[in-house]
């Protein structure tokens, strides 16, 4: 009896911590339809939002078309052609400081999903990308099947897991 007490105040413990959780995360990421539907990456530094960059200014950044192969667990390897701009060149246009003395920046999707970059990765324009088209179209949002508008896409990394689809938010740490 005392064991069933305990298992139900954990679980009642555990579906707290995960509303909690999830109502921060609505939180966090409020606001930022109006960037799926006028595709753009809000930009924050020090907890604060310091840019909006939106996808005609990130495309005049120099965008490169590069061929990869998407690869997860389960499916067969994707040849895919995308199309983008280094992310380093996205936050330089924001302020070409604003990498200077930073260890990582977090990227956040709309439907919550969060990745980490170190700074060398981010710093090597030759690694991560943002990315609106695939094969010449644009990648479309999650409500139309896509995986864009804009999604952030590390090229040396074998696997996806670290792609994130549906990109809104990038904090510069």
């Amino acid at each position: 009896m005392k064991k069933n007490k305990i298992l139900i105040a954990i679980i009642v413990i555990l579906v707290l911590v995960v509303a909690v959780l999830a109502l921060m995360n609505r939180d966090l990421l409020a606001g930022k339809q109006g960037l799926v539907d006028n595709p753009g990456i809000a930009v924050k530094a020090g907890g604060e939002e310091v840019a909006k960059v939106y996808l005609d200014e990130i495309r005049s950044l120099g965008e490169e078309e590069f061929p990869i192969v998407l690869r997860s667990s389960g499916k067969e390897p994707r040849d895919l052609i995308l199309t983008g701009v280094p992310l380093k060149r996205v936050l330089q246009q924001v302020d070409p400081t604003l990498l200077d003395g930073k260890e990582q920046v977090t990227v956040r999707a709309i439907d919550g999903y969060t990745v980490a970059y170190s700074m060398d990765e981010v710093l090597d324009e030759s690694h991560l990308f943002v990315v609106y088209l695939e094969g010449g179209e644009p990648l479309g949002s999650k409500n139309e099947g896509g995986s864009g508008p804009l999604m952030i896409v590390p090229r040396k990394d074998e696997f996806g897991q670290r792609w994130c689809k549906f990109a809104v938010e990038v904090e510069v740490n």
